[in-house]
């Protein structure tokens, strides 16, 4: 029996990969749509160690790169439809956390609400790699770059809540400090 990386008997690879870059581009496509960069986004106090804005995307893409590879190498060890459904249904819950996320960051200008979605964020990504664990040891190792990324995503989320909190309303009302000469 010839071992392979992406052995499975559970459809063709082709397909598979496609369906991956398929669904990560279109969550990556989503949160890009709703990561305004602008004004409010630039007057935020940022810490000194944030990167530069140019570094996130490359490194989302690669983390996406990775996500796609260790989804293919987790769903061809797949052996049954219940963990067919398992995969999925754990994949849809992370997909529409990181859009939340994203949505409630960037959109609604709510650092504070992303800050605690970023821990079911956190927890769906440990959910995924406990489930990879099981069936596949390198998909597991391919995910730590991932939640390595969200954590320290999660601490420059705190950092933005602590240097310019509080958000929402109370926040829109209140002047600024140039305002209170």
């Amino acid at each position: 029996m010839k071992t392979s990386l992406f052995r499975s008997s559970s459809g063709d690879l082709r397909i598979q990969i496609a369906v991956g870059v398929v669904w990560v581009t279109v969550v990556s496509l989503i949160g890009q749509r709703l990561t305004d960069l602008g004004p409010w986004y630039q007057a935020l106090k940022q810490p000194a160690w944030k990167p530069p804005d140019w570094a996130f995307g490359v490194i989302w893409t690669s983390v996406f790169v990775l996500i796609v590879t260790a989804g293919v190498i987790a769903w061809r060890r797949t052996r049954t439809p219940r963990q067919r459904r398992i995969f999925i249904g754990l994949f849809i819950l992370n997909s529409a956390l990181h859009i939340i996320w994203s949505g409630l960051f960037f959109a609604l200008k709510r650092p504070d609400w992303a800050m605690l979605e970023l821990i079911f964020l956190w927890l769906s990504i440990a959910a995924i790699m406990a489930v990879f664990w099981k069936w596949s040891r390198l998909a597991f190792l391919l995910l730590v770059p991932y939640i390595t990324w969200v954590t320290i995503a999660g601490f420059l989320n705190f950092a933005n809540v602590e240097l310019n909190g509080p958000f929402g309303q109370a926040s829109a009302e209140r002047p600024s400090a140039g305002q209170l000469n």
